[in-house]
């Protein structure tokens, strides 16, 4: 890129960052965490555009490519899965730039989880930021370890045991932590993830039907019957807090910990996985083609990756609990490397056990499933039988 990936050439700059806006903490994090040291250190101002989707941006830089607009208006999106692959398939996307970040030696890059997101090779086109994990909790004060479902089959046996005590978020654009519930179930009625990397439509008209037998099957024993839904997380939590569910879920490798932080989950919160199927993934920033500051943008996704903010991204005190987007065994500053072990170690009870993340973890399908798993439960599982 013939823009330099220093300092200098952004100095003074305005970066654009849009990025999900619908958790609180995250917001305040972003501000506080890159926005004060953007200023300190670079004379950068970060302005924080929030989101209801990430789509909403994609459209924002898909009808500037339309306009003829450049410079248009965004510098950075937060950005994965179909996002990132509409933007790809447009040619709207700043090429060539992720690996020449002075931090990018901290990523592996030879990671499948890193190099593909949903299935798309990333090819320098965007930067990690982070990793999460879908995962249940539970109120260790309502329920024993020894009797948490640890796969779909076993939930499905738990909710007929226990009727109107589960449900999960309806899948849909911004709720793509209920589109991620359901294709783990997917995942587990097929015997195998890894199919799923490429999409395949005569595998999915194969097992879909599968699938929305589960789902079905499932539904009468849901919170109000499967009536209704909860829209997003923050709905689910409430529901879990007020002691009318008995699960609720996390993508943060803390686990429970930033919920109960901000005094949404109680102190008792636990977060778990089943055995296998649990779906991850890494999400990214991307600079669009036309964006007005690439300086500024490539300054802050090197930020993203310093190792004592990536310490800070999981601890629940700090309220983004995601993962590590670095490796960390490839940092060999000793005073990053014990800030890193440091945070890890104070995780605690709230948090999965590292190695049952690790065990269970398995990636995301190709972006093309996203919209037939949504569609699909809406048509058969939300109005069909």
């Amino acid at each position: 890129p013939n823009v330099p990936v220093h300092s200098l050439a952004a100095r003074g700059q305005t970066v654009n960052w849009y990025i999900w806006g619908g958790s609180e903490s995250i917001n305040s994090y972003v501000d506080k965490f890159y926005g004060e040291p953007l200023k300190e250190r670079y004379d950068i101002t970060l302005n924080r555009v929030p989101l209801a989707d990430t789509v909403d941006a994609v459209n924002q830089v898909l009808s500037e490519k339309e306009a003829g607009k450049d410079p248009g208006a965004v510098d950075l999106i937060w950005i994965n899965g179909e996002n990132f692959l509409s933007l790809k398939q447009a040619d709207m996307l700043y090429p060539d730039w992720s690996r020449k970040l002075p931090n990018a030696k901290l990523v592996d890059w030879e990671n499948p989880a890193v190099y593909l997101d949903f299935g798309a090779p990333v090819e320098g086109y965007e930067s990690p930021w982070s990793s999460a994990q879908f995962q249940l909790i539970y109120d260790s004060a309502r329920m024993g370890e020894e009797t948490l479902p640890r796969s779909y089959a076993g939930l499905l046996e738990w909710a007929k045991a226990n009727p109107g005590r589960f449900t999960y978020i309806a899948p849909g654009p911004g709720a793509f932590q209920g589109t991620r519930f359901v294709k783990g179930a997917l995942f587990e009625l097929s015997g195998d993830a890894k199919q799923w990397i490429a999409f395949d439509q005569t595998l999915w008209d194969q097992w879909s039907p599968q699938l929305w037998a589960y789902m079905n099957e499932l539904e009468p024993y849901l919170w109000r019957k499967g009536e209704t839904y909860p829209k997003d997380e923050n709905e689910l939590h409430s529901l879990f807090a007020n002691g009318e569910v008995d699960f609720t879920i996390t993508q943060a490798i803390a686990g429970a910990g930033p919920l109960i932080s901000e005094g949404l989950l109680p102190e008792t919160a636990r977060a778990f996985v089943f055995d296998d199927f649990m779906i991850g993934d890494f999400n990214y920033v991307a600079i669009p083609k036309n964006a007005p500051s690439k300086a500024a943008a490539m300054v802050l996704a090197n930020m993203l990756l310093e190792p004592e903010l990536q310490a800070a991204q999981i601890l629940p005190e700090n309220g983004f609990g995601l993962g590590f987007g670095i490796d960390v065994t490839k940092v060999t500053d000793a005073a990053a490397k014990a800030t890193l072990d440091a945070a890890a170690q104070q995780l605690g009870d709230a948090a999965t056990p590292a190695s049952d993340l690790a065990g269970s973890l398995v990636g995301d399908s190709a972006g093309e499933y996203q919209t037939l798993v949504e569609e699909g439960w809406r048509t058969n599982v939300l109005i069909g039988p």
